[in-house]
């Protein structure tokens, strides 16, 4: 998915006849974290939400301009990431790899990039500005994730099939266990569980890379109100989801952890959606109603109808821009994290 639908949905959030306030938060941040699945706040678009959003929109859009300034650049290459928020802070790369590989005849008519295994696809950031976690009422943990670029990625994207996946629970799965043999079982696509859990030659999984950098810096900041926001823009949404369930399942004390979904996929069946719910996670989707990505998954009436919130922009509705403000175009209405069950 190109950028561009980043970009679309980002323009909307912007135009507005009025600015975001940047008054404090800290009395209510819970509430634009989710706690409440975003209750009153989304029809009219509450303003603060509104510049939480473009904020986080934002740090996707470095994720994408990092990784297309040098695409060639080596995994285990030093990467500068500008953060359009100073109050963040870089602290780790995040790389995805491909358990698919493509025909060598292709390798004539794409660069070396495009059909490399191990992608640098996001990274993990925290705020670390005092007036900023002053106004927000926590300390912010980001992980932010972009979206398809590569023909290996696109290859993983294609595999639309339903595989287990593990809950998480060391124990469980010595015992023998595991849920993943329930016909009930959490079930997510398979391209997005291979490019969330394989290991490069040179770089740690996805997820591996994820848990261990969230977790020093939960030890780090120890003590302090903390959240964790995981946002990502198509791709980068369905991996965000997968890893914010880990998260929540890795450390039993977890700060609030939520996730901004720009133009995502469903990610996985009723199970899943299930289990993600129950682990506290919160999800909000902002999506273009005419975006077909964020319908895949088959049948609308087989699909599980989750807790997750869905804020719909409508690109071609004339009353758009009026409606960022809160006015019209974008509505709050459920939505899934599930495709039919397999």
């Amino acid at each position: 998915m190109s950028p561009r639908s980043l970009t679309r949905l980002h323009r909307l959030l912007y135009d507005s006849p009025r600015s975001s306030p940047r008054r404090p938060i800290a009395s209510q941040w819970r509430h634009y974290h989710g706690a409440a699945d975003w209750a009153g706040l989304l029809d009219p678009l509450d303003e603060h939400l509104r510049r939480e959003l473009v904020r986080y929109g934002d740090l996707v859009q470095a994720a994408y301009h990092a990784f297309h300034s040098h695409p060639e650049a080596p995994p285990d290459a030093t990467r500068h990431v500008a953060l359009p928020d100073r109050s963040y802070r870089f602290t780790r790369s995040l790389f995805a790899t491909a358990s698919v590989e493509l025909p060598r005849f292709l390798d004539r008519f794409a660069t070396p990039w495009m059909t490399q295994r191990s992608s640098w696809i996001g990274y993990v950031a925290v705020c670390d500005s005092d007036h900023e976690i002053h106004r927000m009422g926590r300390r912010d943990i980001v992980i932010a994730l972009r979206g398809t670029a590569t023909c290996l990625e696109w290859a993983e994207n294609f595999r639309a099939g339903l595989v287990p996946v593990d809950d998480g629970n060391e124990n469980e799965e010595k015992n023998g266990n595991s849920t993943s043999r329930s016909p009930h079982a959490p079930k997510v696509e398979c391209g997005f569980w291979s490019l969330y859990k394989t290991a490069g030659d040179r770089v740690p999984s996805l997820s591996a890379a994820v848990v261990d950098e969230v977790r020093q810096l939960v030890n780090q900041y120890k003590g302090e109100e903390l959240s964790i926001t995981v946002t990502g823009h198509s791709l980068g949404a369905a991996l965000a989801v997968l890893v914010a369930d880990e998260l929540s399942a890795s450390m039993p004390d977890a700060p609030p952890i939520a996730v901004f979904s720009f133009g995502g996929p469903r990610v996985g069946n009723r199970g899943f959606a299930d289990r993600v719910e129950g682990r506290g996670v919160k999800v909000l989707r902002v999506v273009n109603a005419h975006d077909m990505v964020t319908r895949q998954g088959g049948n609308v009436k087989k699909l599980y109808m989750s807790k997750a919130r869905e804020l719909r922009v409508d690109q071609f509705d004339p009353s758009a821009a009026a409606a960022t403000a809160g006015r019209g175009a974008l509505s709050r209405v459920p939505s899934c994290l599930a495709s039919p069950s397999s």
